[in-house]
């Protein structure tokens, strides 16, 4: 136990420079000033808007984090003693109180008179997160590619259009508080939170090394094991 936390704190600082900070912060600033629509606009509270600009903010959010496990690095950091699950995280991590603190604000940039069921909406930003990292982390495992940020942001845009265009009316993401289906999606939304995180989980154990294969051993001709 000792040598895995000296070993951690030793990872800390190579990790920490790695994050891919622009990506990051660009989000978080423009999920912010989505966020802060709401409080800017003039008249009476609109709750529309402030739903429609939270879930805004906490896609955009999410669209920061899918570029979390990029690494132009990937190939020669594998061969380090820290297996995978833990350089990943340490990111995750290392970005999560900022993340924390990115929704908290945005939550309170919304007035409240306009502002949605924060619970609902906190656990739809954290499946939606939870969905960009787990996506990156399979595109890590599944390939080859040491950054796959940009595909997976597109990848969850389209995703996204697609939940609003052709999933069955029962199984909609996106209601209003007013619905009554609004309950009933969030159990949907609580399903896929936990879809994304065993998912996402089991994608960060790194697979054996092609080339790698167990072979039975054999004696030579006319000589007996040993």
């Amino acid at each position: 136990m000792r040598g895995v936390t000296v070993m951690t704190r030793a990872l800390l600082p190579p990790v920490w420079r790695a994050l891919p900070r622009r990506a990051l912060m660009a989000a978080a600033a423009v999920g912010l000033l989505l966020a802060a629509v709401p409080r800017m606009r003039q008249g009476p509270p609109d709750p529309y808007l402030g739903l429609y600009a939270l879930r805004a903010a906490a896609l955009v959010f999410a669209l920061g984090l899918a570029f979390l496990l990029d690494d132009p690095a990937r190939h020669i950091t594998s061969t380090v003693p820290a297996r995978r699950p833990v350089r990943v995280a340490l990111r995750v991590a290392l970005v999560a109180p900022g993340a924390v603190l990115c929704w908290t604000t945005a939550l309170f940039l919304v007035p409240q008179d306009s502002r949605p069921p924060a619970g609902a909406l906190t656990l739809e930003a954290a499946a939606t997160a939870v969905l960009a990292l787990a996506a990156a982390t399979l595109a890590i495992r599944r390939t080859r590619t040491t950054e796959p940020g940009a595909a997976i942001s597109t990848w969850l845009l389209a995703t996204g259009t697609t939940a609003i265009l052709l999933l069955p009316h029962d199984w909609t993401l996106f209601v209003t508080p007013q619905d009554p289906r609004w309950q009933p999606t969030h159990d949907h939304w609580a399903l896929l939170l936990t879809v994304a995180t065993v998912v996402g989980a089991r994608a960060c154990a790194e697979p054996l090394r092609a080339g790698l294969r167990l072979r039975p051993f054999r004696t030579a001709p006319g000589k007996g094991a040993l």
